[in-house]
C-alpha cells in the first residue's frame, strides 16, 4: 500500500491515480458490421477523376445535374467580388437491395458547407 503523499507545507494529498493504461492493461476494440454484405472500399470512386473511368458513374453523374437543372436547384452566376464561394464536391455510393445485389449507382453533388 502506498502511504499519501506529503506536500512542502504538510498537506496530506491523495494517493496518485493508477489507471489501466499504466499497468498495460488495454479493452480490446470492437467493430461493428453494418450490412449484413460487406463491400471492398474501392467499389466506389472517391475522386470525379476516377469516377469518370466507369460509364455507370458517368450515367449517375449526368442524371444528378439532370435532376438539379430540372428542379431549377442552382442557377450558373458570374462570382460576385466581395463574397466567399461555397465549392461543391461529388459524393459517390452503391445502392443495394436487401439480399446484397446492385440497385444503382448514384453520384450527388454536395456543397462544401464547411468551407
Amino acid at each position: 500500500m502506498h502511504e499519501p503523499a506529503v506536500s512542502e507545507n504538510n498537506e496530506v494529498r491523495p494517493q496518485r491515480m493508477t489507471t489501466r493504461s499504466m499497468n498495460n492493461i488495454y479493452k480490446p476494440k470492437k467493430s461493428f458490421m453494418v450490412t449484413k454484405h460487406p463491400l471492398p472500399p474501392s467499389l466506389e470512386p472517391t475522386s470525379v477523376t476516377e469516377a469518370l473511368t466507369d460509364s455507370r458513374w458517368r450515367d449517375a453523374m449526368s442524371s444528378e445535374l439532370i435532376a438539379l437543372m430540372r428542379h431549377n436547384t442552382w442557377q450558373l452566376v458570374p462570382p460576385p467580388t466581395n463574397c466567399n464561394i461555397v465549392g461543391c464536391k461529388w459524393v459517390f455510393r452503391i445502392k443495394r437491395h436487401a439480399d446484397g445485389s446492385v440497385d444503382r449507382f448514384k453520384a450527388r453533388l454536395m456543397a462544401k458547407g464547411f468551407n
